[in-house]
């Protein structure tokens, strides 16, 4: 009986440990996302994606969800982003939704704010991720994004494009 116990204890253990080690690879990812867009480390944010990535942010610019190579939505982030004089990705409340073997989906809170002089443009929702554990870490190959409310000028997007491509 005591050996049982122990046996069931050390299993319990493992495999919390297993599950926080997967939660902090993946909030890993979720950063490294953000923070490198706002950074402008392109390197960052590629390394968070598998490399073929769907996008879908249907919900605030209409279409359809994008899959692409990774390199390219990364190359279309950082052909934009740069145009903003200041962004601010601020992504919480990370949460493991369902995992599955090596697949699992996350969801975040999201706020964004992006500026251009004293011009702002940020909204607030939340983003859903679909993660594939690569061996070494979780790599994002889908992510949607829903935005729950806004403030500011939209129009700053373009704007923003505008001046990046000027920029080159």
């Amino acid at each position: 009986m005591k050996h049982t116990l122990m046996a069931a204890l050390a299993a319990t253990t493992l495999l919390g440990g297993t599950a926080m080690a997967d939660q902090t690879e993946i909030s890993r990812s979720i950063t490294d996302i953000a923070a490198g867009a706002d950074r402008h480390d392109w390197e960052r944010v590629r390394g968070a994606f598998a490399d073929t990535v769907t996008s879908d942010y249907t919900s605030l610019w209409g279409g359809d969800p994008v899959t692409q190579p990774a390199d390219e939505l990364v190359a279309g982030w950082s052909g934009f982003l740069p145009g903003f004089d200041s962004t601010h990705h601020m992504v919480t409340n990370h949460a493991i939704a369902s995992m599955d073997g090596d697949s699992a989906i996350a969801e975040a809170d999201f706020i964004a704010t992006h500026r251009i002089g004293e011009d702002l443009w940020t909204l607030g929702g939340r983003y859903t991720y679909e993660l594939a554990n690569s061996g070494d870490r979780w790599l994002v190959t889908s992510l949607t994004m829903t935005p729950l409310w806004e403030t500011g000028d939209r129009g700053l997007v373009a704007t923003a494009g505008e001046r990046a491509a000027s920029a080159k």
